[in-house]
């Protein structure tokens, strides 16, 4: 085994600690955040909604906080959700919390090692995602990593009086090209 599992050169993938769920609701708080994660509508949540949605015991769910190494500041989650053991699938969730921290390549190599840990540890055969089409930093990610265009929910998303596609995404580990 030569390399390590969770570690990266500018991240790392970590478990939750217990001041997590307040940082994570002050991203909620940001205008534009819940806007790239998610399809819903966007609202504060309080760190104790965030923290209680959250369970180690779920198998169909693994969830990670991505740290910097350099001083190891919590700047965002990544998870695999909907795993269905049976069929080697699951659907892929990452996001950078605060906006000084996009751009910097930290979501990128968080993706790597969650494909690596989804496909390697996990024997993962299939991963999926779906992105809002303005989301263009997180598709241009997402198509580095080897992710194709899957699908495209026409118009699906609602957002300042336009509407916008919801793209989805796939990758099988057959195409999965490790870093």
């Amino acid at each position: 085994m030569t390399q390590r599992l969770f570690h990266g050169t500018k991240v790392r993938l970590t478990g939750r600690r217990p001041d997590d769920a307040a940082i994570m609701a002050a991203w909620m708080e940001d205008d534009f955040y819940p806007r790239l994660v998610d399809t819903d509508f966007a609202r504060p949540v309080s760190a104790d909604s965030l923290a209680a949605r959250e369970s180690d015991a779920d198998a169909s769910h693994v969830s990670f906080r991505i740290r910097t190494v350099a001083d190891d500041r919590l700047v965002g989650f990544c998870a695999l959700f909907n795993i269905e053991w049976n069929n080697r699938s699951a659907t892929l969730a990452i996001g950078i919390g605060k906006a000084e921290d996009r751009g910097k390549g930290f979501g990128a190599e968080a993706l790597q090692l969650l494909l690596r840990y989804a496909f390697m540890e996990l024997n993962l055969h299939r991963l999926s995602l779906d992105v809002i089409s303005y989301n263009e930093p997180a598709i241009r990610a997402y198509r580095r990593a080897g992710f194709k265009e899957e699908g495209r929910m026409r118009e699906a998303v609602y957002r300042e009086g336009k509407r916008y596609d919801r793209l989805i995404m796939g990758l099988l580990k057959s195409e999965w090209q490790p870093c």
